[in-house]
């Protein structure tokens, strides 16, 4: 029977997992909302707004700390009205005091801690607060007192500092476009950026810690396919090489976890994000495309099937993130000793899979080991005086029963609510995979999830942000629209089915329509008829994810080119036009961005292929890198959906490809060599 609750607080009604895991705190949370700031107006206090998602370790220390201390909570209550966010339910209200922390601190991240007016400009932030002096950090009691004081004691300093804040915060979304137009200089300046700050010994960029950094590395393949630079497919490959063998992705199960505290791959915070997966998982894809490894071919499907496995509701939707954290530890679940080991697996089976995972007595985390790869396959081979055939053969096993063993463990909590952007990158990902692996397992996952997503996460043609338990709401942000327009283009290329097409296009109308700014270009964060914020912001950095606008110019320009519509295309040169500069000083921050510019900049093919679904011409594109190109699968008594198909027919009753640019095209193709000719 279940202990009766003490105390219950209004985020009991609300469907995102993370508040709910508030919804007992002594803290007399309101979620986001007028209620809110009409009861801190009434009340003449300010507000306490406290901002994190489920994944987040250190949310969760806080919230053991100080939130369910109710001590300290009663502190809380007394002084503040407060409110509590999932920043992935809404980023709209997280960009907006992120960018306040980050310009008052130097420095943001989760949990972000912000005290406002009652009319939500902010005046003091940060993020973690421990509960005791430490670190050189005040405790969030002293932060309490001090801010309740000020707020009493100085309030003409506090709204006169909220101003001047509220300015600079607002000046942080303006950019002046180039009046240079956007070129392959700004392509060569990104990459020579990327070659600074690679890391020639352990692969990514950068030091401590070590994130994965995808729209990079899709980047640089692109710009590899455009140059034939070497350099630029060395660096992806390397990268790729150590985060497969390292801690970060996991080994038995599958999935890559967030990121490395380290700057060795060896030590992630164990959370796994579902955009990570994602977009790790067509990296992986188009490096198996350009090299013809089937190792990375392995990476994807180890990774496909961690999401199907655990990731995937019935309805179709795909989940949110796992936790870091099992048992009220970090890391419990994914960590092994020997003597873990020693009980699953045979005495020689557990020293070969101890020897190729690198686990010892002393361990690498904490007395335990995080698996990892230190020994090649033939390494190991040598070391057991065995053939490379019968290492590979036991490894498999091996790894099989400590999977199953690790499956009877606590798992790690799950936030099963559904977000429309995230679904988009996933469902780009499944119905890529489909195609190149030639897996109808995978097809049939990325059908079923967008028509689930086109159904339930739309109310009235307009789309929703989230879903849980059968329940969607919340308005949707530009990341949305622009995510799941480009996951159906990608559905579309490789399916031929034209409803998947003219959803894309026709989210990609609404997002003109409803985001686009008139008077100074780019794409606002919210739609025209969001609830008003303090800010209407834009979000141009591509950062875990893609930002609106990178997602929103790269879907427009493929969309333009299969349509043969330029009014499309303008809006996404426009806007790319408007962050150069900030491109140039910045590159790294602008992945998707970059990709898209060499999209743009490259001989782009539009290719029709005609025929029975599955025929060879079509495998032949499907195992080609072919980021310069779109595709449009046409069965032969098909209607005409765009003037790209117009005319084009079967040649001789064989499945034939057109390969055309700007809508002229060669003499049509039947055979897969003739077709290889043209596309390479």
């Amino acid at each position: 029977m279940q202990k009766p609750q003490k105390f219950i607080n209004r985020l009991a009604d609300e469907t995102s997992p993370y508040l709910l895991q508030h919804a007992h705190n002594p803290v007399d949370w309101y979620p986001w909302g007028e209620e809110a700031f009409e009861k801190a107006r009434a009340d003449d206090k300010p507000v306490l707004l406290s901002i994190g998602y489920s994944a987040c370790h250190w949310c969760h220390v806080m919230a053991h700390e100080s939130f369910e201390d109710e001590r300290i909570a009663k502190i809380m209550n007394e002084h503040f009205v407060n409110i509590k966010v999932d920043m992935e339910e809404r980023p709209d209200v997280d960009k907006i005091y992120m960018n306040f922390v980050q310009l008052t601190t130097g420095s943001g991240g989760w949990p972000l801690t912000a005290f406002l007016t009652p009319d939500q400009r902010p005046f003091f932030g940060g993020t973690y607060f421990p509960p005791q002096p430490r670190f050189n950090m005040p405790s969030f009691e002293q932060i309490l007192e001090s801010v309740s004081e000020a707020y009493r004691e100085r309030r003409d300093d506090i709204l006169r500092s909220a101003n001047e804040i509220v300015g600079e915060i607002r000046r942080i979304g303006l950019a002046e476009a180039s009046t240079e137009p956007v070129s392959e200089e700004l392509l060569d300046l990104a990459f020579r950026s990327f070659i600074k700050t690679f890391d020639a010994v352990n692969g990514g960029f950068g030091g401590a810690p070590k994130f994965p950094a995808p729209m990079s590395l899709e980047f640089l393949l692109r710009f590899h396919k455009r140059t034939g630079n070497e350099k630029a497919l060395q660096m992806v490959t390397e990268t790729c090489n150590k985060m497969a063998h390292g801690g970060i992705f996991d080994q038995i199960g599958g999935g890559f976890h967030r990121y490395t505290v380290d700057a060795i791959w060896l030590t992630p915070h164990f959370e796994k994000m579902l955009y990570d997966n994602a977009q790790l998982a067509r990296v992986y894809l188009h490096l198996y495309q350009v090299s013809g490894d089937a190792f990375y071919k392995s990476i994807v499907e180890r990774t496909l099937d961690y999401v199907i496995r655990e990731m995937l509701d019935e309805s179709g939707g795909f989940y949110s993130a796992q936790d870091a954290d099992s048992e009220g530890v970090e890391g419990k679940f994914f960590v092994w000793t020997p003597q873990d080991v020693s009980q699953i697996l045979e005495t020689e089976e557990a020293r070969i899979f101890s020897f190729f995972y690198d686990i010892s007595e002393a361990g690498n985390f904490e007395g335990k080991n995080i698996l990892n790869v230190k020994s090649t396959i033939a390494e190991t081979a040598e070391a057991f005086e065995l053939s490379t055939e019968a290492v590979t053969e036991i490894l498999e096993s091996a790894r099989e029963k400590i999977f199953e063993a690790r499956e009877k463990r606590i798992k790690p909590f799950r936030d099963e609510k559904v977000l429309t952007a995230w679904n988009g990158l996933m469902l780009a990902a499944f119905a890529e995979a489909s195609a190149v692996l030639g897996n109808d397992k995978y097809r049939q996952v990325a059908i079923k999830n967008a028509d689930f997503l086109i159904r339930d996460l739309s109310r009235e043609g307009k789309l929703l942000r989230t879903w849980k338990a059968g329940k969607a709401k919340l308005g949707a942000y530009l990341e949305d629209y622009a995510n799941l327009a480009d996951g159906l283009f990608e559905l579309f290329q490789v399916t031929g089915e034209v409803k998947y097409l003219r959803e894309s296009k026709r989210l990609a109308a609404a997002m003109i329509e409803e985001f686009w700014d008139e008077e100074a270009g780019g794409f606002f964060f919210t739609s025209k008829g969001h609830e008003e914020l303090l800010i209407r912001s834009k979000d141009f950095n591509d950062n875990a994810t893609p930002s609106g606008n990178s997602a929103a110019f790269d879907v427009l320009l493929k969309l333009s080119k299969i349509y043969g519509e330029e009014s499309l295309s303008r809006y996404a040169v426009n806007g790319l036009r408007i962050v150069a500069s900030q491109m140039y000083r910045y590159p790294g921050a602008f992945g998707r961005a970059l990709s898209a510019i060499e999209f743009h900049l490259g001989r782009v093919r539009e290719i029709v292929v005609v025929g029975e679904p599955g025929n060879e011409l079509e495998k032949t594109l499907a195992g080609t890198f072919l980021p310069d190109a779109v595709v449009y699968l046409r069965s032969d008594d098909s209607r005409d959906e765009t003037p790209l198909t117009a005319g084009k027919e079967m040649v001789g009753n064989q499945a034939t490809a057109y390969v055309c640019e700007n809508f002229t095209c060669r003499q049509p193709v039947t055979s897969v060599a003739e077709l290889e000719a043209l596309i390479k």
